[in-house]
């Protein structure tokens, strides 16, 4: 069974730092391009980071350019995004997803197209509070 969990979500205040995992079974990620996406309350879904399958090209959106790392550990079979300097505009639930060469070579890495993913997690909060 193919499955993405996410972990590491919470509360934190402003400026402090989450680690978030996305942890595969059922399939192993060195095949796949992993992102991570967001969606706040009333908003479309955002992306926000995303690394190819070799980890040698990765995207961040603008606004998380600079505080934000994304990772992976193909060993482990898990994918990772450091979070720090939390604003509370980063409030949404974090979502992770796997893309095929599709966006292989795409500058975005298809970040800014979630429809480009098609394996999902089922989330995690992340509330940062002022």
């Amino acid at each position: 069974q193919v499955q993405l969990v996410e972990s590491g979500g919470g509360l934190v205040q402003v400026g402090g730092s989450l680690r978030l995992s996305c942890a595969a079974s059922g399939f192993t990620i060195d095949h796949y391009h992993i992102g991570w996406f967001r969606q706040a309350s009333g908003k479309g879904r955002e992306g926000v980071s995303c690394i190819g399958r070799r980890a040698g090209s990765t995207y961040y959106t603008d606004s998380v350019k600079g505080r934000f790392t994304i990772s992976r550990d193909n060993a482990k079979n898990t994918v990772y995004l450091q979070m720090d300097g939390l604003k509370p505009e980063d409030t949404a639930v974090y979502y992770c997803a796997t893309a095929d060469d599709r966006v292989y070579g795409a500058p975005d890495l298809g970040c800014t197209r979630p429809a480009l993913y098609d394996y999902w997690g089922q989330g995690t909060q992340v509330t940062v509070s002022s």
